[in-house]
């Protein structure tokens, strides 16, 4: 395995005098490098000083301000300010691999996770490495999804999921509608209080910084095939397809093959890689080098998040030709297929 693949990279408190802040400060250009190198830093045996101190963390790694969580698809809330619960799901779901608000048009370059109460077993954040999975799905795949792109459909039901007056923010439809229009974004009012959202975006990427191709899309995550079977069977119980939740299909509408999504999470699998989390530990993550999910927990868990630095599309889709030649020196291997 090499060096690249062992997410996230560890610093640990020494033991010397210096608190978080002030290991920061001193060595924020190295471990920007880590963090662009190895996907995630992981910062462990520091007093962070609870959620206030975790905003000042976040500020003086990322060098801003926290974002607001804005169009959001999962439900958490703020425990201070733009400081959030990771997402409240219950603790038995396993909540699939993926890159924070990849189908937005803007999205957060750096992620922060602070361990505030560890869970008495599992629990752990797996993370992947994006350029890996690149490199493990099939190079026919990376091409069709490079130049058909790819679109995530979300329905919004009155009682059902994140309404879509939290999800915007505003309960005025005028604003509702720049806003979608501003980003790219199709929406469709139906009924009295429902709601459809339509976007296409790019499925692979170029870090910003690396110049890497990566597999930055929530294809995979927003899949209702990726759903457990109780959960899919239930919702394909209640709405016809058009109107799930949410799913996704190439950028042209055609239907993503069965055998495709099932590569894809094969590849999500075989790139994961997991660490136990200890109280008091601060994860930092560069989003568009490394997903993030969640195991199933028993206990009290309990994770802060932030999110910082805004990027877009610009300059970061990569051509299909781009996209489909691999690096001379890299075989692409064929992971068995893994369903969701």
């Amino acid at each position: 395995m090499s060096e690249q693949t062992m997410l996230p990279a560890l610093v640990e408190h020494d033991g010397s005098a210096a608190s978080v802040l002030e290991r920061i400060s001193g060595d924020r250009p190295a471990l920007r490098r880590r963090l662009v190198e190895r996907g995630a830093v992981l910062l462990r045996g520091f007093d962070i000083g609870g959620v206030d101190g975790f905003a000042e963390v976040v500020r003086a790694f990322s060098g801003d301000d926290p974002l607001t969580y804005a169009e959001r698809s999962s439900p958490r809330h703020s425990i201070k300010g733009d400081i959030y619960t990771s997402t409240d799901y219950p603790p038995a779901e396993e909540i699939f691999l993926h890159n924070e608000n990849s189908y937005q048009a803007v999205w957060p370059r750096t992620l922060f996770f602070h361990c505030l109460r560890e869970p008495l077993t599992e629990g752990a954040t797996p993370l992947a490495d994006i350029r890996e999975i690149w490199r493990l799905v099939d190079p026919s795949v990376r091409e069709e999804f490079t130049r058909r792109r790819w679109r995530v459909v979300r329905n919004f039901h009155p009682g059902f999921g994140v309404p879509w007056r939290e999800v915007f923010g505003t309960a005025d439809r005028a604003q509702i509608e720049q806003y979608c229009r501003e980003r790219g974004m199709q929406a469709e009012w139906l009924g009295r209080d429902s709601m459809r959202t339509t976007a296409v975006r790019e499925a692979v990427h170029t870090h910003p910084v690396s110049g890497e191709p990566v597999w930055f899309n929530h294809t995979t995550f927003f899949h209702v095939s990726t759903l457990s079977t109780e959960v899919r069977e239930g919702l394909l119980g209640i709405f016809d397809e058009a109107d799930l939740p949410t799913n996704t299909y190439f950028g042209d509408g055609g239907r993503i093959p069965d055998d495709v999504m099932e590569h894809l999470r094969a590849c999500y699998r075989q790139a994961s890689r997991r660490f136990d989390w200890r109280q008091g530990d601060v994860l930092v993550v560069d989003n568009m080098a490394a997903a993030h999910g969640r195991e199933p927990f028993t206990g009290p868990r309990r994770i802060a998040v932030a999110m910082a630095e805004p990027s877009t599309a610009a300059n970061t889709a990569t051509t299909a030709t781009a996209a489909t030649k691999a690096p001379a020196e890299v075989r692409l291997p064929q992971p068995a297929p893994v369903t969701g």
